[in-house]
This record gives structure tokens, sequence and C-alpha cells, in this order.
């Protein structure tokens, strides 16, 4: 009996070791001049895990904006943010140590991890058994960064929010579970009991949630506050000379905030709050802290992407509601953060998830009626189209959906630093609330998914959990399998798409073949309906490829899978089987584009107003097409337009197919027939009709921007004959007015801040000429913000008969004749006028207007250009133009480049050729050279590149 209580004892003693907190205390002095922070640090270390320790691993992600190169200045670089990489060394942070010893100060031996400025190891001088502690000393100096990169820094008005400030030890789990910075909001420390007294300048108001009192300062015109709190992972400050928030008192708790909605009173958003406070208590439990704050910057960083987003002067929803909105995602995630301990940079699917399927429920609840577009949804016009139609909560699934369609999906389960910015930032995380809506249908009662979600939270406040526990804890409560929601559903990239195969009427039952599209086992409902009413349901387990039902046969009008629609599928299309009728789904045809309603074949069609060229001037037509504000696979457009320039009607038309193969290596192949007609002189008309098959490669890793594809095309063109005075202009070049050519590309691109490296193989065969030709990008941005851009271009024909066509076919040195008809070109055919002075980037690549313009044997040039001084360029560019009958000549021009938007809009002033100086000859502003994009979605992704 004594040995057992002894036993227990021990186990209990070891319990209380094991479970103690790590001890941190700090004195901390901040000097708002230099924008830095002193501090004097104990951490007392206790030895949580089961493992004998020889070293301790700190987090110092202060350190993180120290320079480019860290992991932190590398991410901003991928995402093409360029503020980080061209700051001024004030605007940055760092972190100086000046000590690193134990208690007894003995100074320890200390180095930063390899490429990862931000980690710290210290080497113990004796291993560190279970359950015993160790004291560090440690002092250093923060300089604290610009808020410019991540909101959280100094500001130039003199405030402060300070995160990631000081060192903390790190979580140690089965091996130390460190990463750096790098902008994802994923700080994982060990959870640690704080005591920090901070001398500031009295002029500040400080905001925390830690409990503060007033201690005596020995500094003159500054205050020196004692701040504790017990059972925290991070501390985050605001220092502030106007104080910005505001506070309410909801029972216990008090919650402080500065987000901001004018138009609401002070009664309203505590009414508000409160609600959401409530909420969470009765879904999750009680916070278990006195204080929470919540931030317009924590909202900024981490909105709830939608229509609730539109500027103040556009409010569709009711009042208080954005407001609403606002506090729920910020609450929510709060609430989550700072209790529940799951990995945030590898298992951070599942806090996602729950925060989701909470503001889903939110909605649900209080907002039941409300739709994507607010009131908007009211409005005559608006309320025909399937938009008005959508719930709230359906955005969530349809921006998940955006992403599967664009084929750039990832698993839930992928480290978030894999994650492509708008997957890591928007789809996966409703993908996984959407997902656990998903899964509480299927399992067919009511609250047992949210009644687990609840014990899972009380279980697991303040320790290290994850996604496994949560699974065990569910199954534990259902006699229904789950494992393909966690195997399928989480740890899969594959896409969801049932439907039906077959259905055969027997005398009295049907006889169902429900057919899953993709690689996974994930079940589905079937609803039948009868005048138009859902009479039955039934769930179907494990449908990996086929699976056949047997129901009763009611005399049902139709069948329908998913009709409650809770399951994310990438396509809702092929979901519905008519019993009754020869069509599945009636036809729609809409004015404007509109969300894509599955219940209907729909097409839609636009009137459109542009400027073409200046041949045919400014057109009027329409668009009719079957693209929704999602892209399908299957997609087609008719675009009839009349020219006011050319008085004729002109268009064109397309179909493309796009067949998804695989994740990486090679994943599509896109299929595309497209015509057109326009004008390519004065009253001169050209058709192009073009087959092409395109297929396209990509790594795993699809953060990179490394991408390849293989095109084969036929290029078939039919212009008009010039009569006798239009021939006087054009010369011999309209000898051949049809023609075709067989053309095959081999692209190469690698395209980042720093780096961009790309190339490009072209052959053409046609029945006058071959050729073949290859050009070289690169671009390299140096640390100290010097550029250099490098292009290398050859060509040669492999036969070329086409003297009767004069230059047309030939290689060009300034400017491509574009018999392709490939580039948009203002007035393809000017020889003079502003029009003439477009330039395309392709082929020699040269600015100036030389007198040997094209190559009718071969041709090899090289173009460069840096940076003198921030979008001002010296440019260069030499080369050997070869023409039959003739030796090589060398060519050569240099100028400046205004490059307003880089391969956009840029301006090219001649300075020097083989013309002779060319700034100092007359006419100078002929030749002027200008580029010029007006594609639209070529400039879209100007803005998206960071995104996908």
């Amino acid at each position: 009996m004594n040995f057992r209580k002894l036993v227990i004892a021990i186990s209990c003693l070891q319990t209380l070791f094991l479970t103690a907190q790590h001890q941190v205390t700090m004195n901390a002095t901040l000097d708002a001049a230099l924008h830095t922070i002193t501090i004097d640090q104990n951490i007392v270390y206790q030895n949580k895990s089961r493992d004998t320790l020889d070293h301790l691993v700190l987090l110092d992600w202060a350190n993180s904006y120290t320079d480019k190169t860290t992991p932190l200045g590398k991410r901003f670089s991928e995402e093409f943010l360029k503020r980080f990489f061209y700051a001024k060394d004030i605007e940055r942070g760092s972190t100086d140590i000046k000590v690193i010893q134990d208690d007894r100060n003995h100074m320890l031996t200390w180095q930063r991890f390899e490429e990862q400025a931000d980690l710290i190891k210290i080497t113990l001088p004796q291993p560190l058994a279970p359950g015993q502690s160790y004291t560090l000393q440690l002092a250093y100096t923060v300089k604290i960064p610009s808020e410019k990169f991540t909101r959280f820094g100094f500001y130039d008005n003199g405030d402060y929010h300070l995160k990631h400030w000081y060192i903390t030890p790190a979580v140690y789990q089965e091996g130390w579970q460190t990463y750096s910075n790098k902008n994802l909001d994923d700080y994982f420390s060990a959870i640690s009991d704080y005591s920090i007294e901070f001398e500031l300048p009295d002029i500040y108001h400080v905001t925390t949630e830690l409990t503060e009192s007033e201690l005596d300062s020995n500094i003159p015109n500054y205050k020196k506050i004692l701040l504790t709190g017990n059972n925290r992972t991070e501390l985050i400050i605001y220092l502030e000379q106007k104080n910005s928030f505001y506070n309410y008192q909801i029972g216990e708790l008090e919650l402080l905030s500065n987000i901001e909605d004018n138009d609401l009173s002070s009664e309203m958003k505590k009414v508000a709050t409160t609600r959401i406070i409530n909420y969470l208590k009765n879904n999750l439990g009680d916070y278990p802290y006195k204080k929470i704050i919540i931030t317009k910057d924590d909202y900024k960083n981490n909105p709830v992407y939608g229509l609730n987003q539109l500027p103040d002067i556009v409010r569709p929803f009711p009042d208080g509601f954005q407001y609403e909105i606002k506090q729920l995602k910020a609450i929510t995630e709060n609430y989550l953060e700072k209790t529940l301990l799951i990995n945030p940079r590898y298992d951070a699917w599942l806090k996602d998830g729950l925060h989701i399927y909470l503001m889903m429920g939110y909605t649900e609840k209080n907002y039941s009626k409300m739709k994507a577009i607010g009131n908007l949804s009211n409005i005559i016009g608006i309320r025909w189209f399937h938009l008005s139609d959508i719930e709230f909560n359906d955005q969530y699934f349809l921006l998940y959906k955006n992403m599967a369609r664009l084929f750039l999906h990832q698993p839930l389960d992928l480290p978030q630093d894999e994650l492509i910015k708008f997957n890591k930032n928007i789809a996966n995380a409703y993908k996984a609330g959407v997902g656990l809506r998903y899964l509480e249908t299927y399992l067919e009662a009511p609250n047992l998914l949210s009644n687990t979600i609840r014990e899972f939270y009380d279980r697991n406040q303040f320790t290290i959990t994850g996604s496994s526990q949560f699974q065990e804890l569910l199954q534990e409560k259902t006699d229904k399998d789950v494992s393909w929601f966690f195997s399928d559903f989480v740890g899969s990239n594959s896409l969801i798409d049932f439907t039906f195969k077959s259905v055969k009427k027997k005398k009295d039952s049907l006889q169902i073949t429900i057919k899953n599209t993709k690689e996974n086992s994930m079940p589905v409902s079937i609803t039948a309906l009868k005048d138009k009413k859902p009479v039955f349901t039934t769930w179907v387990d494990s449908i990996s490829n086929t699976r056949k039902v047997t129901i009763e046969n009611k005399d049902y009008d139709k069948l329908v899978l998913d009709y409650d629609r809770v399951i994310p599928e990438v396509n809702r299309r092929n979901n519905y089987k008519n019993l009754k009728g020869l069509f599945n789904k009636p036809f729609q045809f809409r004015f404007f584009e509109d969300i894509e309603d599955p219940s209907r074949s729909q097409m839609f069609f636009i009137p459109e107003f542009e400027f073409d060229n200046i041949y045919d001037g400014f057109t009027i037509g329409a668009k009719f097409y079957n693209t929704t504000f999602i892209r399908r696979n299957f997609s087609y457009k008719i675009t009839p337009s009349y020219g006011f320039g050319s008085k004729t009607l002109i268009g064109g038309g397309g179909i493309t197919y796009r067949h998804f193969l695989a994740d990486d290596g090679l994943y599509q192949i896109r299929y595309i027939v497209n015509g057109s007609k326009r004008s390519y002189n004065e009253n001169l008309f050209a058709w192009r009709f073009s087959p092409s098959v395109t297929f396209f490669w990509r790594p795993k890793d699809l953060r990179s921007n490394v991408k390849e594809n293989l095109s084969i095309r036929s290029v078939n063109v039919f212009r008009d004959e010039p009569g006798e005075e239009q021939l006087a202009n054009l010369g011999d070049i309209i000898n051949t007015p049809d023609y075709s050519v067989f053309n095959t590309r081999y692209l190469y691109s690698d395209f980042n801040l720093t780096n961009f490296t790309s190339y490009l193989i072209d052959y053409q065969i046609a029945k006058n000429f071959s050729k073949i030709a290859a050009t070289i990008n690169y671009r390299k941005l140096f640390l100290n913000n010097r550029s250099i851009n490098l292009r290398f271009f050859a060509g040669a024909f492999l036969f070329n008969d086409t003297e009767r066509d004069g230059d047309y076919f030939s290689f060009a040195l300034d400017r491509p004749s574009d018999y392709l008809f490939d580039f948009n070109y203002i007035g393809r055919s000017e020889e003079e006028g502003l029009v003439s002075q477009q330039i395309i980037p392709a082929e020699g690549g040269f600015k100036s207007q030389l007198d040997t313009p094209f190559a009718n044997q071969w041709i090899a040039t090289a173009n460069a250009n840096t940076n003198i001084w921030n979008w001002i360029y010296a440019y260069g560019d030499i080369g050997l133009v070869k023409n039959k009958g003739n030796q090589p000549n060398f060519v050569y021009d240099a100028g400046i480049r205004l490059s307003l938007v880089q391969d956009y809009f840029e301006l090219f002033f001649p300075v020097v050729s083989n013309n002779g100086w060319e700034i100092s000859q007359p006419n100078y502003s002929e030749k002027i050279r200008f580029m010029i994009t007006l594609s639209p979605k070529t400039l879209i992704g100007l803005f998206t590149r960071e995104w996908y």
C-alpha cells in the first residue's frame, strides 16, 4: 500500500515538473529616438519533455528584419514586395546580443542557425534532464523595424506596435519545433510566465493584454510599468501617444479594440461584441485571460475577403454587419491563437478550419438570410442574377473553388511556407471550414461535431496538441468512419467531383451508379425530388471509383447529388439527373457575367467598347460566352464588333479546353481553336485561323515561378489584296497575301523579383521558308539595389524563298512585321507617325531605326540595360545582321530607358547608334520609341503575380 502511494506521489511530482511553465523576466527600456529597446532578460527554462537536452533553442524573430538575405527578406522578394528590398537601413530591424550567460555569470557558447538569423542555439555545459530547470541571462538591444513591412513596428508618427520584439524559448516536442519568420503569422513559442519592467517616455499610452501596474522611474520624462501574465505564448504591446482603443466589460472579460465604424453607436458596438464573446463561450468555452485585444491591424492582416470589404461609401449590408463580421473574424482568431497550442506552420489547417466553421455558424445563427452581396440582391436588375441568390457563407466555397478551377489548389496539411499566398491567406482556410461543415452533415448528428470541438478546446487549453488528437476524439464520438476526411480531404490534393454514370429504372426501384471522377474515396448524398421538393436523402460511403445504389422508385422527377451543396466539389454541373424529360438542366441566357449556377446551362453576353487599332478605330460589339466569374475547363466566346474607323463588321471567336493531368510535371494540355478578322491597313483586312495544342509543365513546389510549355500550332492568314493605290504605299510585300505557317515553341521561364531567367526556342516552316530562333532573357537585382537586364537573340533561315515578299517574313532588328499576328500593334503597317514608334521587345530588340532593319539570312543581337536611378535605365544593343549577297553588318545603339511600369509601359530615348549622335539630330521626337500593353489580362497579371 505504501509502495503504491509512493508510485502515485512520484508520478504526481513528475507531472508537476513536466507541466511547470518557463519563467521570463525582463527589464526593457525604449529609446524612441533610435527606435531601440534595451533588454536585460532572465529565462528559467523548464525541461518539460521526457528527453535529456544538450542544447536550447531561442526564437529571435526581431533579427529576421536585419537584411535582404534572411528567410523573411527572401520571402518578401518571392512575393514581389519591393518595399523591404529597397528599404533604408534605419527601417530594418535587428538584434544586437551583448551577453548570453548562466545564473553564475558563466558565458555560454551560442550561435545563430546557418541561413536562419532569427534562431539561436545555446550549447549547455551539462545535459538538462527531464524535470530540471536552467537559468539563462541575456543582455541585448532590439532595433525595431518600420511598420511598412507587416504593420508592426515603428510608425512615422512615433507610435509603436510591438510584435516579436524579444527573445523567447522555442517549443520542444519530440524535437525542437523551430522555423524562421516568413511573415506568415505563425509564431510558435513555448508557453511561459512573464514579468516585465518596461521603461518608456511618459508621452506613451500602453495597451496590452498583460496586467499593468505603475513603478517609479529614475529616468527624467520616462515612466516605468510592470507587466505580468501567466501562460502566455506571445506578447504584443501597443505604444501610442493618443490612445486609439475603446473598451467594453463583458462579464469578467475586458475587450479592447480600435476597429471602428463611425456610423455605429458605442452601445451597438458593445451589443455586437458581447454577442460574439457569448457565442464563442458557448461553442468553445471560457476565455482564460482577463483581457482580449482586437486591432484593425490584426484584421487587415487577415480580413474577411469578400464584398464586405467594400469602401465605406458602398454599404450594401445592414448597419453594424460589417463591423460585427470584422470583430467576429478577429476575436475568433485571437480566441483560438492564444489558447490552442497547435503548430501554426505544419498543422495550421485545424485552427483555420475551426475559425471559419465558427464564423459560418455565427452568421447562420444571427444572419441566416444574409446574402453575399447584402442588400444589393434586392435591386431590380441585380436580383435577376444568380449572384443575388448566393448566401453570405457561400463565398467561402467560391473563393476556394476559384483556386481549384485554376488548378492551383494545395493540400490542407501542407506546411504554410509551401503554400502560394492566395491559398495561405484565403483558399485553404476556407476549404478547411467548408470541409468541417461537409463532415458535420455527413455525420447526420446535428450537435456531434460542435460538441466535439468544445470538448477538444476544453481538453487542450495551454497544451501542445494537433489534428491527430482531434481525429481520435471525433472517432470516439461516432460509429461512422471519419478517416476519409483526414486522409483524403485534408491529406490529399485530389479534387472532389461526383456524377451519375447511369440510372436504370426497374419495376419498383432505381438502380443508380455513381462515379467519383477523382482519385479519392469520399461520401456523397443522393436526394430524390418530387414536384421540385426533396422527399428522400441517403448518404453513400467510400466511393473510390463507381458505386451502385438501389433505392425505391416512387415516381421521382429528378435525382440530385449533394442537394444541400455542402460538399466543396470542383464541378456541380453534373450532379443532376432528370428522370422525366429530355434535358437534365434548363438553358439560361443572361446579360453580363454571373456566378455559375450548376442547375442551369448558362450563356452570357456583354457589350464591348474598345480601341482596337488606328484602322478599325473604336469598336462596339458584343461578347457571347460561357465563362463565369470562376474559370471553366471548357470555354468559348464569340465577339462580333463594328469598327467605326473601318466601317466594317470585324471580331473573332475561340474555343478552349484545358485538360489537367497531374499536380506537377506535365500537368496540363490546352487545346485552342480561334479565329479573327481585323484591319491590317487602311481598308485592308486579315483573317486569321489558328488551331493549337500546348503542353504545360510545372514543379511540385507551386511557389516556384518556374514554368515550361511547348506549343504546337498552325497559323493560317488570309489577307485582302490591295488595289493599285494601296499597293503603291505598301511596296511589294503583299505578293503572298495568303499563307500558312506551322509553328512550334518551347518556353522556359523563372520569374522572380531578384532573378529572372527565360529562354525561348521557336521553329517555323511554311511553303516558302523555314527558320529557327532562340531568345534568352536574364535579369538580376543585386543587394546594392543595382540591376542588370540582358537579352540575347539569334535566328537563322534554314531555307528562304521569300524574295518576292520583300522583308515581310525576315527577321527584324527593331520592329517585327508580325506576320503571325501575335502582337497588339496599334498601327502594324505604319512606317511614319507616332504609332510607327511603338516597339515590341521581340527578335532583334533594337530601339533605333537603322539602315539595315531586317535580316533575310541570319541575325544575332545582344540587348542590355542597367538602372541609373530608380526607374531610369541606360540601355545598349549590339548585333550582326546578315542578308543574302552581303557581308554581316555590325549594328549598335544606346540610350536612356524610362521604365514607368516595367514590361508594361516604357519609353526609350536613343542617344547614339550607327546613325550617329541621334540626340543632336533633327526631328528627335520621331526617334523616341515606346512600349505599351493595353491587354486587360496582361495588366491584371501585374497585380495578381504575388498571389498566384
